[in-house]
């Protein structure tokens, strides 16, 4: 029997790198993964300048180019297409998508449905229905993300469709500082969130919500899917993740979500890796 390889897309303003800690506990475990850079994102980013410098030029920040100009949903989709064309010669691939990167996830699973052995969420986003790109869900969302993202959006910023987040500044604001890490990883040390902050990348791109990411019976749904929920969660909380479940559920009731709960925050993969490896590692 072929080895699986799990294949990872990460989440907003983030990159290949978050993936490290996981990938080492795969490892132990005896697996292969493959952790992709998007465009415009980690090492396939050209990010400003300004936002590595120390102290910081807010007003350079605002107004250098984003590596993310003109990047659309399609560009992420054929990037991890042809990864994963690459990975399918060598055995079964199981797709695992984080926050954001669910978007690409899901638009990969329509596209090449074949090709992939499964499609894992983990409290990723998941649109089970055109609707929910244009109108408010309805569940009661009381994240705390929003508001400490509203805190480190750099205002001024003239990309199309492009957030800037300047998470570094978070080093200098011990409130700031807490505020993020109670929204996006509550139950690591504040050594691994100062980590995880500095391999942040600034830049994403919301214009990815489109409605090439909505899944599709006849793609998508051909595919087994797991949804992980992350009971701790304050970035997509446990009602957020529930609604999507279930609205994707109604759309292929007869290859529903296998669902797992992890007692761990959004970034939970990043500070405590063992349990999402040994849950994967069954997965395969």
């Amino acid at each position: 029997m072929q080895a699986t390889t799990f294949l990872f897309v990460h989440g907003g303003s983030s990159n290949a790198r978050a993936w490290g800690p996981l990938q080492n506990e795969l490892a132990l475990l005896g697996h292969r993964s493959y952790a992709v850079d998007l465009p415009g994102h980690g090492d396939r980013a050209h990010s400003p300048a300004a936002y590595y410098r120390h102290p910081q030029d807010v007003t350079a920040l605002a107004a250098a180019p984003s590596p993310l100009r003109g990047v659309t949903l399609q560009d992420n989709v054929r990037h991890v297409v042809d990864t994963l064309r690459r990975l399918a010669e060598r055995g079964p691939v199981v797709l695992v998508g984080h926050s954001l990167g669910g978007l690409t996830v899901s638009a990969v699973a329509n596209a090449v449905p074949e090709l992939l052995d499964r499609v894992v969420y983990l409290s990723a986003l998941c649109l089970g229905d055109p609707a929910m790109l244009t109108e408010p869900w309805d569940v009661a969302d009381d994240n705390l993300l929003d508001a400490a993202a509203a805190r480190i959006t750099v205002p001024g910023v003239r990309e199309p469709g492009v957030v800037r987040l300047n998470w570094r500044s978070a080093h200098a604001d011990p409130a700031l500082f807490a505020e993020l890490k109670a929204a996006i990883m509550a139950d690591s040390t504040d050594h691994q969130f100062r980590l995880l902050l500095d391999s942040m990348d600034p830049d994403e791109n919301h214009s990815v919500l489109e409605p090439a990411a909505v899944v599709r019976a006849d793609g998508w749904g051909r595919v087994p899917h797991t949804y992980v929920r992350l009971s701790e969660d304050r970035g997509i909380t446990p009602a957020v993740q529930d609604h999507m479940i279930r609205t994707a559920d109604e759309l292929t009731p007869d290859n529903p979500f296998e669902v797992h709960t992890l007692a761990t925050s959004h970034v939970g993969y990043f500070s405590r890796p063992q349990p999402f490896a040994e849950l994967l590692a069954g997965l395969a």
